[in-house]
């Protein structure tokens, strides 16, 4: 049976089909816009917590979306180190770019020198055919900033590339004839990657939500982290992919506690821990 969201999506296409034939006067009335649907949530990420995974381990069942923590993501990186698609896991994993993009990525679209990196379009699979398309939202075609070591890692694979003589084409990412890669394959291998490593299960996409819990126990503001998810709206990122790290939340209620005790010193209010006084009943009085 179709998810909710598969339903949406089903409908929302339909939609805008029967609107092109109004358009072309084929019909007159789009009846698509009458159907009642089943109301859907989008779902929140959840943070593979020791208890969430020892459940998984004990169950197999598993958040329908669920982020690793940041010792598990450098625990995959360690494991993936040496696959020739690493610099795509570690994109993925700390800038959040999207299958297709990651596929779509040229070198043409990477500033090495300002260090940038700029999303201009993506592959999709198309009756058995890639084809290039542009970015899924005015919003998600964006610039991404890079920090040194995403720099180091890109120089490298791309030297790698040109001793294979791969580089031809000009993609980033390329299978071992030099063409790209499709965004499927990208899905499947990183599932068997995930797999083979032991950790907790996450899909590819999960590695985008995992970048924005990244950022933001980095610190990172949240408008930030919108701009370089390629969001239209910051409710989106904020209900949807923004499931913080367990860390965060303790730092939250430690600085919120100290903000109050530090105002408390300040201002000579004393802030007294409570303290419960029992009293004691004589010995020859039967309890109540």
């Amino acid at each position: 049976m179709p998810s909710p969201f598969t339903v949406q999506w089903v409908h929302a296409t339909l939609r805008a089909a029967l609107n092109e034939a109004i358009r072309e006067g084929l019909i007159n009335t789009n009846p698509a816009r009458r159907l009642r649907l089943p109301r859907t949530r989008r779902p929140h990420a959840q943070v593979w917590t020791r208890s969430r995974v020892a459940v998984w381990q004990a169950t197999g069942q598993r958040p329908a979306v669920a982020v690793w923590t940041t010792e598990h993501l450098t625990e995959f990186l360690d494991y993936v180190r040496e696959d020739a698609l690493y610099p795509l896991w570690w994109l993925a994993a700390l800038r959040g770019l999207r299958r297709g993009e990651l596929a779509g990525l040229r070198w043409v679209d990477i500033g090495l020198e300002i260090r940038e990196l700029t999303v201009v379009q993506r592959l999709i699979h198309v009756n058995g055919r890639l084809r290039v398309v542009p970015p899924k939202s005015e919003a998600s075609q964006r610039t991404i900033a890079l920090d040194a070591e995403t720099i180091r890692l890109l120089r490298c694979h791309q030297q790698l590339q040109h001793l294979k003589g791969l580089g031809a084409a000009g993609w980033v990412f390329t299978r071992e004839d030099g063409q790209p890669i499709r965004p499927d394959y990208l899905t499947a291998r990183c599932r068997r990657l995930v797999a083979a490593s032991g950790l907790p299960p996450v899909r590819l996409h999960d590695l985008r939500h995992g970048a924005a819990s990244t950022a933001l126990a980095a610190h990172v503001d949240l408008r930030t982290v919108q701009d370089q998810l390629g969001h239209a709206s910051i409710v989106l990122t904020s209900d949807t992919y923004t499931s913080v790290l367990p860390e965060l939340h303790h730092e939250a209620a430690e600085a919120t506690t100290r903000l109050v005790l530090t105002t408390a010193r300040r201002t000579a209010h004393k802030l007294r821990k409570r303290t419960i006084r029992l009293r004691r009943r004589p010995t020859n009085q039967p309890p109540r």
